[in-house]
């Protein structure tokens, strides 16, 4: 039989710092990620978040054809949704003591999607879906990266992991309703 291990808790050991380094806020002793590198992912998503509402915005205006009603109301339940994800990491960087890095200048680069227009309404689902899969394959990367070193970010990272899946399904099936699923999205020109 094993024995039953107790759990201890040092509360005066625990009360103690957490009066020594107050201007830590959030950032207690106990948080073992590397802080600068956390803020520098959670910027990225960020910029990925904030791209990813500008593109849905835009195709949200754009959408145009006989099934741009139904596809435009997705784009932006989408743009929504996206902008909720910048508003959820921006807290949890600046709960980090960082600065959510909302400067228009470099946003490009930061982000892992890429911000493109697309011809018709199936070009833009299409990119759409594209940058989706961009998102879900590198917060899953943050999210292993994470692992039990930031359990709130991860956990952040992860709800909008799911919802990022949630959207992929929902573009890909507007492909298939448009009977456009199995063609690869076009390559990116550079105008």
């Amino acid at each position: 039989m094993m024995a039953t291990k107790p759990f201890l808790m040092d509360i005066q050991t625990i009360r103690k710092r957490a009066r020594e380094h107050i201007e830590k806020g959030a950032v207690t002793e106990g948080y073992k990620a590397d802080r600068d590198t956390v803020i520098k992912l959670l910027n990225e998503a960020l910029a990925t978040e904030i791209v990813c509402t500008l593109r849905y915005k835009r195709h949200y205006y754009m959408a145009s054809g006989i099934h741009a009603k139904g596809v435009a109301a997705e784009f932006l339940e989408h743009a929504r949704e996206e902008e909720q994800h910048a508003d959820m990491l921006a807290r949890r960087i600046t709960q980090l003591d960082g600065a959510p890095n909302f400067n228009p200048d470099g946003l490009l680069t930061r982000s892992h999607s890429d911000y493109v227009e697309g011809g018709d309404l199936v070009d833009m689902i299409k990119e759409d879906l594209v940058a989706e899969r961009i998102a879900i394959d590198s917060y899953r990367d943050i999210v292993h990266y994470l692992g039990h070193d930031d359990p709130t970010s991860r956990r952040v990272v992860e709800e909008i992991l799911a919802k990022e899946e949630e959207h992929a399904e929902d573009l890909s099936t507007l492909l298939e309703e448009l009977g456009k699923k199995g063609e690869p999205a076009k390559p990116r020109t550079h105008h």
